[in-house]
């Protein structure tokens, strides 16, 4: 980074985003001795409800809200937005009594959100506020209030909202992330809502992503290696699962193991397979997460391992280029 020339006052602008910088940082670290007992009964009835958490706020407020419900849903606790101006014109409906309503409002006072108390009280659904008023109209009505005040917006004129929506958005990470604890909501669970993103293929189960039906090589014990040589190159993963009479797996050959026979005995086409194959291969259940399979490839120095279920027939073969597909390397 280049520094200031000596007697060169640095831009205005440069300083000012560095006020707003300041500002909403202080913002935040001054919520940290608010964290009490309130955001404690906040934390209780979300956690313990039995439907829904409906998050609403207007203008600035809202995107907030948006923000917040994507998080709780991402993490397990079911939420989503109601847009309060839309609530009242036929949107109530989805508010049921065993909801938790999250409502954001810095002043306390918006007028679309006062007009949703009425229902909200009526149909019994517990009624949170996020404001850094509470003494206005909302503070006073909600069943808890979460205090978010903040000392200056960052514009100027002291106008547009920053800090405090800055404000509401940790607060609102700090109760998801707090929920996220206490319900002991694992990688896995996340993986399981975010089953395209990175970390859900990772906690993909290999049933998933494994090769099955008639892209799985598979011979049985009597085939020619001739025609083996034929369902490895033909089915390209670099092996065959061969079979007994049942359909169970006995066995697997590898290019690998075409390499070491050759190097022992110039027959190899005319040979079975049960004479070149590797008995007793590793195996695993396709119940089993990517991850492990990754592995468990790692540990054997194998680059495909069979799926195979209860009784040992072949439900599938996993290769380690499906799982780099994963971007798991």
């Amino acid at each position: 980074m280049a520094k200031n020339m000596p007697g060169i006052k640095e831009p205005m602008d440069l300083e000012l985003a560095r006020r707003v910088l300041r500002v909403e940082s202080e913002a935040i670290r001054r919520l940290i001795d608010r964290i009490d007992e309130n955001f404690d009964l906040a934390l209780q009835f979300i956690h313990k409800c039995q439907g829904r958490i409906v998050v609403t706020g207007m203008g600035k407020s809202g995107i907030i809200c948006r923000k917040i419900a994507a998080t709780l849903s991402s993490t397990g606790t079911p939420a989503f937005f109601l847009h309060p101006a839309e609530a009242t014109h036929g949107d109530l409906g989805v508010i049921q009594s065993n909801d938790v309503i999250l409502a954001l409002s810095h002043s306390g006072e918006t007028e679309e959100l006062l007009k949703l108390l009425v229902n909200i009280r009526r149909l019994g659904a517990k009624l949170v506020v996020m404001t850094g008023s509470k003494k206005s109209t909302l503070g006073q009505a909600a069943d808890v209030v979460i205090d978010c005040q903040v000392d200056e917006e960052t514009y100027p004129l002291n106008l547009a909202p920053t800090a405090s929506t800055t404000a509401a958005l940790a607060l609102g990470d700090a109760l998801a992330m707090t929920l996220l604890v206490k319900k002991g909501f694992r990688e896995e669970d996340f993986a399981n809502l975010h089953p395209d993103g990175t970390l859900g293929k990772k906690f993909s189960r290999v049933e998933r992503l494994m090769h099955k039906g008639d892209h799985v090589p598979k011979v049985d014990t009597n085939t020619l290696m001739r025609d083996v040589i034929y369902e490895i190159t033909s089915k390209a993963l670099g092996m065959t699962c061969v079979v007994d009479v049942e359909g169970k797996l006995v066995g697997i050959v590898t290019d690998g193991d075409l390499r070491r026979y050759m190097s022992k005995s110039h027959g190899i086409l005319d040979s079975k397979v049960s004479e070149v194959m590797t008995a007793a291969p590793v195996t695993i259940r396709g119940s089993i997460l990517a991850i492990e399979a990754m592995r468990i490839m790692e540990t054997q120095k194998i680059t495909s391992i069979v799926v195979v279920n209860e009784n040992n027939f072949v439900d599938g073969v996993i290769h380690v280029h499906d799982l780099w597909k994963t971007e798991m390397l």
